[in-house]
């Protein structure tokens, strides 16, 4: 069984940095997208980044290009994403999910961190 586990979140003030990881366990992800996601109270579940575990590439929402990256690291089966310059509209709680790469649908989910930024 897949198995999800994010960490890193936190209160940080606006203008500050949070690096989110997630962890993953129970398969290989070679054959993955990795995705970031957040979810704001009142508000749809916002697509952030993904990256594919095999070949490294990314991608980007434009609300975030430019502040926030992911990376992932082999050795550990974690994918990261740093946030800098945070602004208090970033404030919700960050997923991490794996899409197989012949699918367009997010399958596993992890349960989340929790990332406020005060003004």
């Amino acid at each position: 069984q897949v198995q999800l586990v994010e960490s890193g979140g936190g209160l940080v003030q606006a203008g500050g940095s949070l690096r989110l990881s997630c962890a993953a366990s129970g398969r290989s992800l070679s054959n993955y997208y990795v995705g970031w996601f957040r979810q704001a109270p009142g508000k749809e579940r916002e697509k952030l980044a993904s990256i594919r575990w095999n070949s490294g590439s990314t991608d980007y929402a434009d609300s975030v290009k430019g502040r926030f990256a992911i990376s992932r690291d082999n050795t550990k089966n974690t994918v990261y994403l740093q946030m800098n310059n945070l602004k208090p509209e970033d404030t919700a709680v960050y997923l991490c999910a794996l899409r197989h790469l012949i699918s367009e649908t997010y399958v596993y989910w992890g349960q989340g961190t929790q990332v406020t930024v005060s003004s």
